[in-house]
C-alpha cells in the first residue's frame, strides 16, 4: 500500500531484466519515476506497465539524472534506489516511518547496503545518503561517482537494509566497465590528470585490488572475492589505459601515418 510521501526514483539504462523485481519493493511509494538513460532494451515498457513516470535522457551524467528525477518528483520526500537493489520489509518500515515524522530535526537519511557479487554475498556493508526531503535538495554533484548536498542534518536508517545484487555474471561486468570507462577516462582528461607512465598504471591497480581484497574484506568471500578483486583492478587498467589513449592521440595518429 503507497503508505508515504515518497518520490522512488530510479536511474536505468538496459535493466529490464532488474527493472521489475526494483518496482515491486516500492509499494511504499506515491509515485515511481524512472529516468532512462537511452535504455535500447525493453526497460522503459516494463516501467510503463507498471505505472512508473518514466522521463528520457541521453546524458551519461548521473548526478543530471538523479537532479531530472528530483524536478519530476511531486512529493515530500526523495528515495534514491538503482534498478539492481531491492528494498527489504524492515528497511520499508523504516523509510515511511523516516518520511512521516514530519517534525524531525534531519533533513536525509543514509541506509545500509549489503552487496552482492556474482550471486555471493560481500563481507561489508556501506553506507549511503538515498532518503532526501526534496526541497532540503541542494542537488547532487559528480558526473559518475554523484553525492548529495543538502541543507540539514543527516541520520542513520538503523533497521533494514537495501539489498544490491551486482555483478551477475562475467560478460556483463566486462560490459559495464567498457561502457563507463569511457565517461571516467574523458573526465579525467578533461581535468588534465597527469600523464599515464607505467608506474601509474601499477599505482591505480594495485590500489583498486587491495581495497577490494584486503580493506573490504574481499579475502573473505573465497574465489568470488578473488574474481571481483582482480576484476576492479581490471576496471581500473580499462580507465586509464582509455585516458592515456586520450592524452596520446595526436601522438598515436602521427605515429600510424
Amino acid at each position: 500500500m503507497k503508505n508515504a510521501d515518497i518520490s522512488a526514483i530510479i536511474i536505468t539504462k538496459n535493466e529490464e531484466k532488474d527493472i521489475e523485481g526494483c518496482i515491486k519493493t516500492l509499494p511504499f511509494a506515491k509515485e515511481i519515476i524512472v529516468v532512462d538513460n537511452g535504455s535500447t532494451d525493453k526497460t522503459v515498457d516494463k516501467a510503463k506497465s507498471l505505472d512508473a513516470k518514466v522521463v528520457v535522457s541521453g546524458t551519461l551524467d548521473f548526478s543530471y539524472l538523479r537532479n531530472l528525477g528530483r524536478e519530476k518528483a511531486e512529493h515530500e520526500w526523495l528515495f534514491y534506489i538503482d534498478a539492481d537493489e531491492r528494498v527489504t520489509p524492515h528497511l520499508k518500515e523504516s523509510l515511511v516511518k523516516a518520511a512521516k515524522n514530519i517534525r524531525g530535526k534531519y533533513c536525509a537519511y543514509a541506509v545500509r547496503r549489503k552487496n552482492y557479487y556474482l550471486g555471493v554475498e560481500w563481507p561489508n556493508e556501506e553506507k549511503m545518503v538515498r532518503l532526501v526531503r526534496k526541497k532540503d535538495l541542494l542537488g547532487w554533484y559528480g558526473s559518475l561517482h554523484e553525492t548529495p548536498q543538502v541543507l540539514g542534518k543527516v541520520d542513520d536508517i538503523k533497521e533494514g537494509i537495501l539489498l544490491h545484487f551486482a555483478h551477475n555474471d562475467i560478460s556483463e561486468m566486462v560490459e559495464k566497465t567498457n561502457q563507463w570507462s569511457n565517461l571516467e577516462a574523458q573526465l579525467r582528461y578533461k581535468n588534465n590528470h597527469p600523464n599515464m607512465t607505467p608506474w601509474r598504471f601499477f599505482r591505480v591497480m594495485s590500489t583498486a585490488f587491495m581495497k577490494s581484497y584486503v580493506t573490504d574484506g574481499g579475502y573473505k568471500a573465497g574465489t568470488t572475492g578473488l574474481i571481483e578483486s582482480v576484476y576492479q583492478s581490471f576496471s581500473m587498467f580499462i580507465t586509464y589505459a582509455k585516458l592515456w589513449e586520450k592524452q596520446n592521440g595526436d601522438k598515436l595518429y602521427d605515429e600510424e601515418k
